[in-house]
């Protein structure tokens, strides 16, 4: 079968779209139409999103709309999941390790300390009845970890919606559904080439990789059919002070950035990939299986977590390979 393929910048990511080229182009207008409402509505980046209101009224009840509600609802449940190592209130630390910033400095401990305080996904309080959400004073909701993959999980759903039955959509490498049967390459994230480019205020380091046909630099291949890949890791973006690399996952427990490779999940839900890839990336081997044996009792789940020595530990993966 032939496809045709669309890319567009959304979320700070090239989205890729592949699709059978007996559609008509218009689709893709479609499609892209409803990442960028969701860009509109719920990213925190946005100007007078949900989001972004409830951050600038802190500590106040702020009126939101059924889907803000479900999306925030849905987090809280599996930051409890997780053990508190993913929490969309990190952003205290974020800037604190000067992310948003030309020269970053290394935090001293008891900066760490203070702006950990602020960190409490359980602040979130959730008002279903008056549709509204308020979070503590001062505290802040970064949407970068889960919005990309909500926007994309909705669009895919529209696919199937309109007969979309043969389809691969790339969310810039983090995220990856695919409609019937495709491989999915999990590149090794040592082997690596970088320069460093400014993306949104944000010093970032873009890695190059060889091409993915080049076995040295391949972990495995899998395939995927109604499924959907994430994977978090901090070879793109990470700040270099005094000649040490610090990553952008940041544990809400220690305040420090962990020190893993790469986590990679596969789920039905996009969304919940992302959330789960990004709280297991925080995650010693052994909270990795703990918590993929208690996911796995309530969704269909696997994954692999790349330790900071470089080991790969697998879940349920074999099905995969």
């Amino acid at each position: 079968m032939m496809y045709k393929v669309q890319v567009r910048f959304l979320f700070h990511s090239d989205i890729k779209i592949k699709i059978p080229e007996i559609y008509n182009d218009s689709i893709f207008d479609d499609l892209f139409g409803i990442l960028e409402d969701v860009n509109r509505k719920y990213n925190s980046y946005s100007e007078n999103s949900y989001i972004d209101k409830i951050n600038k009224n802190s500590g106040h009840f702020v009126k939101v709309d059924l889907q803000t509600i479900e999306i925030l609802r849905k987090i809280i449940y599996l930051s409890k999941i997780i053990g508190g190592e993913y929490d969309i209130i990190i952003m205290p630390l974020i800037r604190l390790w000067g992310f948003y910033k030309q020269n970053p400095v290394l935090p001293y401990f008891e900066e760490i300390k203070k702006a950990k305080k602020l960190i409490d996904y359980k602040k979130i309080i959730v008002d279903r009845k008056r549709s509204c959400i308020k979070i503590g004073k001062n505290q802040e909701i970064i949407t970068g970890s889960f919005i990309k993959a909500y926007a994309i999980e909705k669009m895919v759903n529209r696919m199937r919606e309109m007969g979309i039955k043969d389809a691969v959509v790339n969310a810039g490498g983090s995220s990856i559904i695919a409609i019937d049967e495709w491989g999915i390459i999990a590149e090794n994230p040592e082997d690596e080439k970088e320069v460093l480019r400014n993306v949104n205020g944000m010093p970032t380091r873009i890695t190059k990789y060889k091409h993915s046909g080049d076995k040295d630099n391949d972990l495995f291949e899998i395939k995927i059919k109604n499924m959907s890949y994430s994977t978090s890791n901090q070879k793109n973006t990470y700040l270099m002070i005094n000649n040490e690399k610090y990553g952008h996952i940041i544990s809400p427990k220690t305040g420090f950035p962990s020190q893993n490779k790469q986590v990679g999940v596969i789920t039905k839900s996009a969304f919940f990939g992302d959330i789960i890839s990004t709280g297991l990336y925080n995650q010693t081997p052994e909270g990795f299986y703990k918590i993929m044996e208690r996911l796995s009792c309530e969704m269909e789940i696997s994954g692999f977590l790349i330790d900071k020595f470089g080991k790969i530990h697998y879940f349920n993966m074999e099905k995969y390979f």
